[in-house]
């Protein structure tokens, strides 16, 4: 096999990968938390996926835990495991609900640790759950975010089990260093920034043309769902919800967000209704919204 086509294998089998989780989360949790492995292979074909490299998908996160093998009816399928319902729920809080505009009034949390080289994996575990919560490396072993981050950041270095290595500070920007600046350095802003407008681009025209069909079809709506999901649900992570008084004017972050609304209220219901049909065992209608808040 050449570069170029491992290159595009490897391209392929990540795209099944991320939109089987977004499917996961988005579809199958409504349908009660399991799917039937056909329908699913002929849901996500309609989005584009072939169906070895959507079960591969399946084997890959039957192997992680996430599913397991579930018959009902006398259909083959998959429930969602207790780790995968978890995982998906954590995951609930920041893609539905995009982190908020931290107020700057109510200050900043840092955390300056001191992890030994004999606990590196430690500190590994402790920077990526830091960033995950929105913190940003602003100077050798010292990570800021939004003061409202304190109570994560104190559960996250107890499980880890590095109180004695850790010190947690909150407190408001007094002088030195321009705030910007620091912001700037601390966290990929203008990557992140690139992300929602790219989102916007993606989709801003075809949310548009939908709001002035006066048909959805079924098909489409899943297709589109399916694709817009997988392509939000990275970006929220890597928002720390900074005040928007250290962020620039065109900021696009709001406009992202609000378009994301517009196209769940827009796709959600009958892109669902859409995948009921592919439910053998599911005679009414989906559950009721999984996301609170």
């Amino acid at each position: 096999m050449s570069q170029s086509q491992e290159a595009r294998t490897s391209t392929a089998a990540y795209r099944s990968r991320t939109v089987l989780v977004s499917f996961l989360g988005a579809v199958v949790r409504r349908m009660g938390n399991w799917m039937p492995i056909s329908a699913t292979v002929e849901l996500l074909a309609q989005a584009g996926l072939d169906a070895s490299s959507v079960r591969t998908a399946v084997f890959r996160l039957k192997k992680r835990g996430w599913l397991e093998s579930v018959p009902r009816s006398g259909v083959r399928g998959y429930a969602l495991t207790p780790a995968a319902l978890e995982a998906l729920a954590a995951g609930d809080k920041v893609i539905w609900h995009a982190r908020q505009p931290a107020d700057l009034g109510e200050g900043w949390c840092l955390v300056n640790f001191s992890v030994p080289e004999s606990a590196r994996a430690k500190r590994h575990q402790l920077t990526s759950h830091l960033t995950s919560l929105g913190f940003g490396n602003t100077g050798s072993a010292v990570w800021l975010a939004p003061a409202r981050m304190l109570t994560a950041a104190q559960d996250v270095i107890a499980e880890l089990d590095l109180t004695g290595q850790c010190a947690v500070f909150v407190g408001h920007y007094a002088a030195g260093q321009d705030l910007r600046a620091m912001i700037r350095d601390g966290w990929d802003i203008d990557g992140i920034d690139r992300g929602y407008k790219e989102f916007v681009d993606a989709y801003g025209a075809e949310a548009d043309r939908l709001d002035s069909s006066a048909f959805v079809d079924g098909r489409e709506a899943l297709v589109t769902y399916l694709s817009m999901v997988d392509h939000w649900r990275k970006l929220p992570f890597r928002d720390p919800g900074l005040p928007l008084e250290v962020l620039t004017d065109d900021w696009s972050g709001p406009t992202a967000v609000r378009l994301f609304e517009r196209l769940v209220a827009t796709l959600e219901g009958r892109a669902l209704a859409h995948a009921a049909l592919y439910w053998p065992t599911r005679a009414s209608s989906p559950a009721s919204s999984h996301r609170t808040g």
